[in-house]
């Protein structure tokens, strides 16, 4: 194996670290690099000429820091950029995330389903591909507007006030829940209590941490090594790496 380069990450705060320890669990011995862009935080509300920029410059710099692969652990930028990024870099692999929603019809067809995500993420040509060929004609589509902001910020009452407002019409109605947007699962246990009953959850991490590491292997890439994590904050705010570093450490404790 070579032991060269490392895995980068990037999304719109710290919510991907719900995808990375999915990933440390498959690939302990990769060295990370992940980057938070709190500064064009959220992605939802952009145009999708600014998310090509913006995901673009990433990109840019986690080739500088040596990365062999890049994860797109944002819905709305995997909708909106992967594509463009591909064949830009065609050398490089990108891994991107998506909502868990054929996980829906593949293992829990019949019951319905509430998807959560961001604008952009339910209004982009991927996850509309993806909706229609799957669709279980029993699911509620909700833009989750200003959410993935209010996680990030930790505010746990604004948090438990936005669930209840935006949720609370669902009570007792819901049996799957599709966590479109990976900072909704840090909320998966308040998203629970407020729709009550006996809710499955989809997540998309598990597989893309498995589809990663089989990438890496038909490309030779997988990596022995210690397993570094460097956390890069665009507005540089340490609050935000204690924060990622608390969160990750406790999901895999």
């Amino acid at each position: 194996m070579k032991e060269t380069g490392n895995i980068g990450i990037f999304d719109s705060g710290i919510g991907g670290v719900t995808v990375l320890k999915e990933i440390i669990k498959v690939l302990p011995n990769e060295n990370y690099i992940y980057y938070s862009d709190s500064k064009n935080n959220p992605y939802g509300d952009k145009t999708d000429k600014e998310i090509l920029e913006i995901c673009d410059n990433i990109v840019q710099m986690l080739l500088k820091q040596n990365c062999k692969a890049i994860v797109i652990a944002c819905n709305t930028a995997s909708a909106k950029a992967v594509g463009f990024l591909r064949e830009k870099y065609p050398q490089i692999p990108f891994i991107a995330i998506e909502p868990a929603y054929k996980m829906v019809h593949d293992y829990s067809y019949e019951k319905p389903t509430l998807v959560m995500a961001t604008k952009g993420t339910i209004e982009s040509e991927k996850f509309n591909l993806l909706y229609h060929k799957y669709d279980n004609h029993k699911t509620e589509l909700l833009e989750c507007v200003g959410l993935a902001d209010i996680i990030e910020n930790g505010d746990k009452d604004q948090i438990e006030k936005y669930l209840q407002k935006t949720l609370g019409k669902y009570k007792g109605k819901i049996e799957n829940v599709v966590l479109g947007c990976t900072h909704y699962p840090l909320v998966q246990h308040e998203i629970k209590q407020v729709l009550g009953g006996d809710i499955r959850f989809f997540n998309g991490a598990p597989n893309l941490a498995i589809h990663l590491k089989d990438v890496l292997a038909k490309n030779d890439l997988l990596h022995n090594n210690l397993g570094k994590i460097e956390f890069i904050d665009s507005q540089n705010l340490p609050e935000k790496k204690q924060r990622f570093f608390n969160i990750l450490q406790t999901s895999m404790n």
